[in-house]
């Protein structure tokens, strides 16, 4: 059964998307946290299969909360809330190691769509945020292809991660077991200089079309 975590100040909004998550099938709320301290001392030891974080948090911000716990539980997907739509502040996320992020004024059914897409290893984000990522990936390209050296298995397990397969559907069609799986993507994260699966993807893809 899937377990969610929350990060989020707001008492309110903390419970009403608490009550939310307990309403998605096979989906259970495991933990709540009021700010990101807390949820940085407790999230390690529950190992969620998902995070859901206020970008706007007192003290250390959910960008930094997010950056924190990617390098704790790298593949940890992490779905930002946020009240506006501020461009700037989803990028920094993304670049932190969020996997997408969706508006606080959502419908219900938006944000259990979101969950599900990540859970499913979607990445629910704008074009505009996509294209600002891959953007300044290519900055870096580069630079980045001198490292990079990637074997041809590593090539291929990165080629299916940016199809948007899960861990399990690498494995089916590479014929390789899911540690295996695991084991490459700790290569491929440390080779890009990334965090997780998505900035992994769009550096790949970012790489593809730039030649």
């Amino acid at each position: 059964m899937p377990s969610i975590a929350i990060v989020e100040d707001n008492h309110v909004v903390r419970g009403c998307l608490e009550e939310l998550v307990n309403t998605i099938p096979n989906c259970e709320c495991v933990g709540t946290f009021a700010s990101a301290e807390e949820g940085l001392k407790m999230i390690p030891t529950l190992k969620p299969d998902l995070v859901m974080m206020d970008i706007h948090l007192p003290n250390l911000t959910g960008i930094e909360c997010a950056s924190k716990l990617k390098a704790i539980l790298p593949e940890l997907p992490i779905l930002m809330l946020t009240v506006y739509e501020d461009e700037e502040k989803i990028f920094e996320a993304f670049k932190a190691g969020a996997s997408g992020y969706i508006l606080k004024r959502s419908k219900p059914a938006e944000v259990i769509e979101a969950v599900k897409s990540m859970l499913d290893g979607g990445a629910p984000m704008t074009s505009i945020i996509a294209r600002k990522v891959v953007a300044s990936f290519r900055e870096a390209e580069k630079a980045a292809n001198a490292d990079l050296m990637l074997s041809r298995r590593e090539t291929e397990v990165l080629n299916s991660l940016s199809k948007g397969f899960s861990n399990k559907e690498i494995a089916n069609e590479l014929n390789i077991t899911i540690e295996t799986v695991r084991w490459h993507l700790k290569q491929i994260y440390e080779k890009l200089h990334v965090h997780g699966r998505t900035e992994a993807a769009l550096k790949y893809m970012g790489m593809q079309r730039g030649g």
